[in-house]
């Protein structure tokens, strides 16, 4: 068994690079040094392959990178006594092998600037039309299977409910009640000083009803269920799932998009509700601590002075969010392309952008809401 080496020989005025013995994977630690450091001061290079015994991938790219790196410095290099199968598998290396170009600069200037601006706001705008169109389509076949009931799936829905609403109230929970106590903590050092502590109760019922309880409770839900829509779904898609259901004849908009954002649109309002009573709780039991007002006097003055309205608002605002935060993710899903890069990246997009657009509409619902008076 020949071991593998490498003799560059000057012949009549020509170069020739000539490789010997068994030039494969196992084996190229003994020459990679001498592919490295090889050299000519010559226009042109042959490389003789007549003598290789045996050649892989690992080889063929040792040959292929020397021969890259050869003709970037204007050295013309052809082969010669080669068999195909050895050329073939050169050029098969070769061309997979990542081209070494500069990280240019971008360009400078306004008119540069413009250009990147304008990329930037065409692609915003190819998105909020392809979102739109999702959430046509979503609503399309919502409509259709609630006028045909049987194409319903209630396994799918009640497993989606399980996992959207009940697995999630713990954490809801825990988060609402957590807000509850430093609402009171923070309300009642402030207005201790102008002796209206009974006020802090007005304070946590306003700010826990009315904004964030539903809010904070859409936030984790976009944080949690709409990143495992992105991604279950996006997973799917790389395997071909989707596809696949496809050639059986059935509709991933209806297996898989419906199911999810109906059990959202049924239990974001269940965890919201769920939130406003674990915050009240959590309020209620830090000015009984910080302040002294007994739960009676907080109960009461929660009666007295909160209006209903101040929970419709928020009851209001619910389904609307998880509409949102389904719709979001599940668009974002069928964005993937066939790599688990593609999935992480369209599932963090996934989150920020329902964030985004929950704390957007938020907004425009308290603007609407101030405008009605109430």
């Amino acid at each position: 068994m020949t071991e593998p080496s490498l003799h560059i020989e000057e012949e009549d005025g020509a170069t020739t690079l000539r490789l010997f013995g068994r030039l494969v994977t196992d084996r190229l630690a003994e020459v990679e040094s001498d592919f490295a450091n090889a050299q000519t001061t010559s226009k042109t290079l042959r490389i003789d392959l007549s003598d290789i015994e045996a050649l892989d991938t690992g080889g063929a790219w040792l040959v292929a990178d020397l021969v890259a790196r050869l003709e970037a410095k204007g050295v013309e290099v052809e082969y010669s006594k080669a068999s195909a199968a050895h050329l073939q598998l050169i050029d098969v290396v070769a061309a997979a092998r990542p081209t070494e170009k500069g990280i240019e600069d971008p360009a400078r200037g306004l008119l540069p600037w413009l250009s990147r601006l304008g990329e930037k706001t065409a692609g915003v705008g190819a998105s909020v039309l392809s979102l739109m169109s999702f959430m046509g389509e979503t609503l399309t076949v919502l409509v259709r299977t609630a006028v045909r009931p049987a194409r319903w799936r209630p396994a799918a829905l009640v497993t989606q409910m399980e996992e959207v609403g009940f697995n999630g109230i713990p954490i809801v929970v825990l988060m609402s009640f957590l807000i509850g106590i430093v609402l009171a903590f923070q309300g009642a050092s402030q207005l201790r000083q102008f002796g209206a502590e009974i006020f802090v109760v007005d304070l946590i019922a306003i700010s826990i009803l009315r904004e964030l309880g539903i809010l904070l409770t859409a936030i984790i839900v976009a944080g949690r269920s709409g990143s495992a829509f992105t991604a279950s779904i996006g997973s799917m898609k790389v395997r071909e799932e989707l596809d696949a259901m496809r050639t059986l004849g059935l509709d991933p908009m209806e297996v898989l998009v419906v199911p999810r954002v109906t059990a959202l649109v049924i239990m974001l309002p269940i965890l919201g509700f769920i939130a406003n009573i674990a915050g009240l709780f959590g309020g209620a039991l830090m000015s009984w601590v910080e302040l002294g007002v007994s739960p009676g006097q907080f109960i009461t003055r929660l009666q007295e002075n909160t209006d209903v309205w101040h929970l419709a608002i928020g009851m209001i605002k619910a389904p609307i969010f998880a509409a949102i935060i389904g719709t979001v993710a599940c668009w974002q899903a069928m964005q993937v392309r066939s790599s688990a890069d593609s999935v992480g990246r369209h599932t963090t997009t996934s989150v920020v952008q329902s964030i985004f657009l929950v704390i957007a509409v938020d907004a425009l619902f308290s603007v609407f809401f101030a405008e009605l008076g109430l």
